[in-house]
């Protein structure tokens, strides 16, 4: 069973410890899967490389290619994971009450090189609401880079459905 629904959303990302925040708003388009099991893929809007030295103007052609987000959702675990822009791609891996994987790769023309940076999180709580489609999706939950807490972070997604 695979229906899909084009909808506005609004991503979010604040820590509670450092002064980090961040807003997407843009359309996505949601897959139902199975029953209780769902992906939502968005285009983060696009951002401009701002490479400016002293002195010095922006280069031509420093815009970035858009960012594809792509949420994999249940009830139990949420898999999130970026890529595009061709330098910088993430996956997160959230379940409630367990100690899950985050990680960052950073791309360069070496094609030898590992570039990929692994962090552990531990989700504090998980909360989707929604009965046939979600609607909203919370996640709070820890990083930390081996005995050291990086930050208290909570992401929302509000998927507004017609």
């Amino acid at each position: 069973m695979l229906t899909q629904h084009h909808t506005p959303v609004c991503l979010s990302l604040a820590s509670f410890d450092l002064p980090l925040w961040s807003i997407v708003e843009t359309n996505a388009t949601l897959y139902q899967r199975e029953p209780e099991r769902f992906h939502v893929l968005l285009t983060e809007p696009l951002i401009q490389d701002a490479q400016i030295g002293a002195g010095t103007a922006p280069q031509p052609g420093g815009m970035s290619t858009p960012r594809l987000l792509w949420l994999e959702i249940t009830p139990y675990r949420v898999i999130m994971t970026m890529q595009g822009n061709g330098h910088f791609s993430y996956r997160h891996f959230w379940e409630q009450g367990v100690y899950g994987l985050s990680r960052y790769w950073l791309q360069t023309t070496d094609v030898m090189e590992n570039n990929q940076i692994r962090l552990r999180n531990f989700t504090r709580s998980l909360f989707l609401k929604g009965k046939k489609l979600p609607s909203h999706l919370r996640i709070e939950y820890e990083l930390w880079s081996e005995q050291v807490q990086i930050g208290h972070y909570v992401l929302n997604l509000e998927i507004q459905l017609q």
